[in-house]
């Protein structure tokens, strides 16, 4: 049986407050995966609400860092509970490339303990306090992308996933009634790493699945439009085609918030 003992760092870290007294608070939190210990990060608001829906967080193919963790804190401002969560285990992180796909391809080889790692932190997510565990969500980018897409093919109850810039590819295929939520997707439409042969097969896949999909390529967008940091990345590995894209990361975004108010 998973060990879902949450161990909460000692101090708590009082972010930004609002100006109707409001508080975000972010802090770290380990949570464990049979035997080895997740890295993972809460965000949330100090607002007086008990239960709020509940959102998980999953990280580039660099691993739970400091991206990831931003993007929990701005879901904690609408109102939400987010959870970053750790799925290489440790907080293990990469600071290459070749690393970055040593990491990523282990988790996608086995499927199974991805699962179970994504379970670890679902179970984690809902024994917050604060989170109505009748309404969850997950968001992913690149890897994360990929993984929440995984994830929703699997058959693991969540009544929404978002994927931006994340691999359509999966080891697993969706089938009818196996896909519990909607799923919304954006693209870069610049992204050579998603190709238009890996567009269609998905497309094609979610409806005959019966799917309720929303996809959108983003004009001019590359790979990791969401990431500020993308761009000086890209230069620093050039065989990469990364950069930054305020537009599709500001469009995105408002849609997400947007599909959230619809789902919950």
């Amino acid at each position: 049986m998973r060990n879902l003992s949450i161990y909460l760092s000692l101090s708590i870290l009082c972010l930004m407050g609002c100006s109707s007294g409001q508080k975000n608070l972010g802090y770290k939190v380990d949570y464990q995966n049979e035997n080895l210990t997740m890295k993972g990060y809460f965000a949330s608001v100090d607002d007086g609400n008990t239960k709020k829906p509940g959102i998980l967080v999953v990280h580039e193919w660099w691993g739970h860092n400091e991206y990831a963790r931003k993007r929990a804190d701005m879901l904690a401002k609408e109102g939400y509970v987010a959870l970053a969560v750790d799925m290489y285990g440790d907080g293990l992180q990469a600071n290459h490339p070749s690393k970055a796909m040593e990491f990523s391809s282990a988790v996608f080889k086995n499927i199974d303990e991805a699962k179970s790692r994504f379970l670890a932190a679902l179970e984690t997510l809902k024994a917050h306090p604060h989170v109505d565990k009748s309404r969850i969500a997950a968001i992913g980018y690149c890897f994360g992308g990929g993984v929440v897409l995984t994830m929703a093919r699997m058959g693991i109850d969540l009544d929404g996933v978002v994927s931006y810039h994340g691999s359509l590819k999966s080891p697993v295929k969706a089938k009818v009634g196996s896909v519990k939520g909607n799923i919304l997707v954006f693209n870069g439409a610049a992204d050579p790493l998603v190709s238009k042969k890996d567009i269609s097969n998905f497309k094609k896949e979610m409806k005959n699945a019966k799917v309720k999909l929303e996809y959108t390529d983003l004009p001019g967008a590359k790979h990791a439009f969401t990431n500020p940091d993308a761009t000086e990345l890209g230069k620093k590995f050039p065989n990469l085609p990364l950069a930054y894209n305020k537009e599709a990361d500001d469009l995105s975004w408002a849609r997400t918030l947007s599909f959230f108010k619809e789902i919950f």
